[in-house]
């Protein structure tokens, strides 16, 4: 999971790239945050997908009336 924190420092960073820009350390920070933050992305979103239930699987496995 990604802190409220880290986010403010990926943008932070994001904002100091495009004007001043970043040392070697900041940019490997960067990368190593963005990646997390791909990475939570990535799960939640397959965490999502798979509780995805289908209406006709539902009927299928429902009561029977």
């Amino acid at each position: 999971m990604v802190t409220e924190a880290e986010i403010k420092r990926i943008n932070e960073l994001a904002k100091k790239s495009k004007g001043v820009g970043l040392s070697e350390e900041e940019k490997a920070e960067q990368q190593l945050l963005r990646r997390k933050y791909i990475d939570a992305m990535k799960a939640s979103l397959k965490a999502s997908l798979d509780s995805i239930q289908y209406v006709e699987d539902l009927e299928d496995n429902g009561p029977k009336h």
